[in-house]
């Protein structure tokens, strides 16, 4: 059945650069390895089947430069992966993926998918990994995407716009990148709700605007948050000092003002904070040790006694202008306890000889 059905792909197949399609003759696809590359075998229910799709870099194109997943993704019906990314697949992914029980893992990023988000998605609801980054899909994002038992979410590089999901924080995905997009709107307040899975999450590079919810410093197991490039604003809120295992953030290129917490500056695994192009006009000492150390960089803002600043005009423009936040008394909250074993002062922390890759940013990276 898998060969009828590989066979007819591959009819539709009219660009192919490596020859991997020569490779899918014979009736040995699963007991000869230089046959039939791109699938993978498993033994399921005593026998031996095609699991798996990983046409990963095949630059595969079709007639007329359109090739679709239509009677291919369904018709092999005890797949487990499918990753497909760095080809020329166009079209809707078909909506039968959910009659396949086992099916947990999506990649279609680097292809040329266009339209809104495929809803057909949705109705595979053991997905743990969904990669639709480097395409041009449009629209909103649907909030039932966070509903999903996601492990990976990785929707960056497209062109989704409107505002975030008010139920985000639902989410139980360890890595999300929504970077690279044109959302709009505030960070959803509801990101405190994952604070027992979100590990790494990114937001840099889009529109939006509006102050830090004090809700992020719940996510205690969070090692990276990138929200660069952006129109947000405010002072960052106290509550950032229960991050206790944040590596890196990254608040550059916004609108923020006011102090740096000290609290932030004193977090033991901070390895980067990056602050620049904004309107800060205070570090205390334990920040001003992070920046001697290069781990704080605070450049074009608004610190009288600091060099690289901007200059007097443009901040006495900027708070002439700027506004307040609505919920200003949650800036001053401190969901934890901070506990002092957990922070120490930098200049007794001894430097780490490689930081651990990230996943998330390796994400925003195009595949070769």
């Amino acid at each position: 059945m898998a060969i009828k059905v590989i066979r007819e792909f591959g009819k539709r197949i009219t660009y192919d650069p490596q020859g991997i399609t020569k490779t899918w003759r014979g009736n040995n696809i699963c007991k000869d390895r230089s046959t039939y590359k791109g699938f993978i075998c498993a033994e399921v229910r005593s026998k031996t089947r095609v699991v798996g799709v990983k046409f990963n870099g095949f630059n595969f194109n079709g007639r007329n430069e359109k090739l679709t997943f239509d009677n291919f993704i369904e018709d092999l019906k005890d797949l487990v992966i499918f990753h497909v990314n760095s080809n020329n697949f166009t079209g809707n992914i078909p909506s039968q993926i959910n009659k396949n029980p086992h099916f947990y893992e999506l990649d279609l990023s680097n292809n040329k998918l266009t339209g809104t988000f495929p809803m057909s998605v949705l109705n595979a609801t053991n997905l743990t990994f969904l990669d639709l980054r480097f395409n041009n899909i449009v629209g909103l994002v649907p909030p039932q995407v966070f509903k999903l038992d996601l492990d990976v979410l990785f929707l960056n590089n497209n062109m989704f716009d409107g505002q975030i999901p008010d139920n985000l924080g639902s989410t139980p995905v360890l890595y999300l990148t929504l970077a690279n997009n044109k959302f709009t709107g505030p960070i959803p307040k509801s990101i405190g709700q994952a604070s027992n899975t979100l590990l790494e999450v990114l937001f840099l590079n889009n529109q939006l605007s509006g102050c830090l919810p004090y809700e992020i410093g719940l996510l205690r197991k969070a090692t990276v948050f990138d929200a660069s490039k952006n129109s947000l604003t405010g002072p960052i809120p106290h509550s950032f000092g229960c991050l206790v295992r944040m590596e890196e953030m990254n608040l550059s290129y916004n609108q923020f003002y006011g102090p740096v917490p000290e609290m932030l500056c004193k977090l033991m695994n901070l390895d980067q904070l990056a602050l620049k192009f904004n309107y800060f006009t205070q570090v205390g000492p334990e920040c001003r040790k992070l920046i001697t150390k290069g781990v704080l960089d605070v450049s074009m803002n608004c610190i009288l006694d600091l060099p690289s600043q901007r200059t007097p005009a443009e901040c006495s423009t900027f708070f002439s202008q700027h506004g307040s936040c609505p919920d200003e008394w949650s800036l001053n909250y401190i969901p934890c306890k901070i506990n002092h074993s957990i922070t120490q002062d930098i200049s007794d922390r001894a430097p780490r000889s490689a930081m651990r890759p990230s996943p998330s940013y390796a994400a925003l990276i195009e595949p070769p």
